[in-house]
């Protein structure tokens, strides 16, 4: 990952731009800072992220969508850096902190220096503006205590995080290192590696051994004579190749093209297993490995409150719902009171006013076995048996009610679990933000206020494939668009949708032509993938011609019953 060695890289790069003078600066999420420079060698745009699971600094080619009000940091540094002049980009050994000296004008219009201290350290990742007497201005992210070691707070002397003295691989001398190779004891020797040198990231280590004997670790029981000295020449190759710029910036991927690691040097000791993808510069393997991550965590963290919002509502329904499946119990035996009034009524004649039970043949039975029947002794025998009729009544109409609501509540959950699973594949601020119009449209949440008309948004459009054989597929972003589909469809177009299974509409486009057997199945892969099951090897998708395919009057968005339908089982495949 994001190692001293690979920092050193990114410190070049910006380096370049020494000179250049802040135009812009974001704060896309509450974790980032972008930094726009104006320069004669170009415009370039660094990012710099204090997540601390994807804590970084790079020159970025990737556009990020920043929120209408900036945080109250970004003003800060908007503030105090605005024009500002980068005069130094520096970094202390092999340290994962990068410091980029700025110069620009206080408010008396005197010439100051200000550093911005970018400290990529895992879970301490943070941001910090200093003054020219190392006097920390702000930081993205205070910290009073780290185990009463180091504090990050206005007004307190920046100290730099305890070093542990490793070799630098760019500058250790060989004697040296293969003393310290030559001295490892223990089951790993990659994990001593890491002891003996620092700035590097464990696949190096891995990398070096791998070369020299064809396994990615070692114990000091499998030393040779020479092993510290093969690995030393490895260390010595990778170092030439370092400072002449003769590196390799990759990124490995996986078989589904999902990226696991980036190094600066090419690597061979997966043996095919992961895909070697090469860039043009450090800061662009960085985008590729990060950007598509970054944008779904950005998009989940400023849309959080919906999130939490449609999962508050699908608990509360299923809560009622539950109730009223409780309550539909009590009211399964409601007959009996109808049979209770029937028996009191044919006894009426053998019954006074005061009695407690009435003891008779229970004619409803073949067998005819006698039943005894509880009496209120406050009312007259008349008036138990009406009681008893009411009673049935009651929970007869009770019934009927809560069966309705019940299914009712099963069609709300359906329709919720749907919104839910949306919500979680959004790839995009409209797509919240129409789901956010449409439950408010359903009356879930309140309507934000009313849109300028310079502000309001065309409807997205759906999203198109095409199969192999050349038909169109179209796939529904929200429940709205997957309404329109439908009904905008052909009635000889095919319908799919995974069963049972909360995820999008899909429909083949006909145009007059017979659809094939791998349409079918290219278009099935496509409505499992767009659905809740996107992670599963085996999804039930239904298909149906559009014509067998009704939306009942008053249903929800996107709900709709079918016939006539065919299920294939097939992997989620894009």
């Amino acid at each position: 990952m994001l190692d001293g060695a690979y920092l050193l890289c990114i410190k070049q790069e910006i380096g370049r731009y020494i000179g250049g003078r802040i135009d812009k600066i974001h704060q896309p999420s509450r974790e980032e800072i972008v930094i726009s420079l104006r320069s004669a060698q170009g415009d370039p745009k660094i990012l710099i992220s204090s997540s601390g699971t994807a804590g970084r600094i790079h020159i970025t080619g990737v556009r990020i969508e920043n929120p209408q009000s900036p945080p109250m940091f970004c003003m800060l540094l908007r503030k105090r850096l605005s024009g500002a002049k980068l005069i130094d980009v520096r970094q202390t050994g092999l340290e994962r902190i990068l410091f980029m000296e700025f110069e620009t004008r206080n408010e008396l219009g005197d010439i100051v220096k200000l550093t911005l201290a970018a400290e990529v350290m895992g879970k301490y990742s943070n941001l910090i503006l200093m003054d020219e007497d190392g006097k920390i201005i702000d930081s993205i992210r205070r910290i009073d205590d780290i185990e009463g070691e180091r504090l990050i707070l206005p007004g307190v002397h920046y100290t730099m995080p305890a070093r542990r003295e490793r070799l630098n691989f760019l500058t250790a001398q060989r004697e040296d290192m293969v003393e310290h190779i030559s001295q490892f004891k223990g089951p790993s020797l990659a994990k001593g590696l890491i002891g003996i040198f620092e700035g590097l990231s464990p696949v190096i280590f891995r990398e070096w051994i791998f070369r020299v004997t064809g396994q990615t670790d070692m114990s000091s029981d499998e030393f040779t004579e020479d092993t510290a000295d093969k690995i030393t020449d490895e260390i010595e190759r990778t170092r030439d190749r370092f400072l002449s710029g003769d590196r390799s910036y990759i990124v490995l991927c996986d078989k589904d093209d999902i990226p696991r690691d980036i190094c600066f040097e090419n690597i061979t000791q997966y043996n095919g297993i992961y895909k070697t993808v090469r860039c043009a510069t450090a800061g662009e393997a960085l985008d590729m490995f990060w950007s598509e991550r970054d944008r779904l965590v950005r998009l989940k963290q400023r849309y959080q409150d919906l999130y939490k919002t449609v999962k508050s509502i699908h608990e509360r329904i299923l809560r009622r719902t539950e109730i009223r499946r409780r309550e539909l119990e009590d009211t399964l035996d409601r007959d009996k009171y109808r049979r209770y009034g029937d028996l009191i009524s044919a006894n009426l004649y053998k019954l006074e006013k005061g009695m407690t039970e009435l003891v008779c043949e229970d004619f409803y039975e073949e067998s005819m076995p006698t039943v005894t029947v509880k009496l209120d002794a406050r009312y007259t025998p008349s008036q138990n048996m009406q009681r008893m009729y009411q009673a049935y009544r009651k929970a007869d109409t009770a019934n009927k009610r809560l069966t309705a609501l019940i299914e009712e509540g099963d069609r709300e959950t359906a329709y919720i679990e749907s919104v839910r699973d949306l919500l979680e594949r959004a790839e995009r601020a409209e797509d919240i933000a129409e789901l956010r119009e449409e439950l408010a449209a359903q009356g879930y949440i309140k309507q934000s206020g009313r849109k300028s008309s310079k502000q309001k948004q065309r409807p997205l459009e759906p999203m198109v494939y095409t199969s192999p054989a050349g038909f169109t597929v179209l796939v529904g972003r929200n429940n709205r668009q997957n309404d329109e589909l439908t009904k905008s469809a052909d009635k000889n177009d095919m319908w799919l949708h995974t069963k049972d299974i909360p995820g999008s509409h899909v429909i083949i486009r006909a145009e007059g032509k017979q659809i094939d057997d791998e349409t079918i199945l290219f278009a099935s892969q496509l409505a499992a993938y767009h659905s809740s099951a996107r992670g599963s090897d085996r999804v039930p998708v239904d298909h149906t011609l559009v014509r067998y395919v009704k939306k009942p009057n008053g249903a929800k968005p996107g709900m709709v019953i079918f016939t006539n339908n065919k299920t294939l089982y097939v992997k989620p495949k894009l």
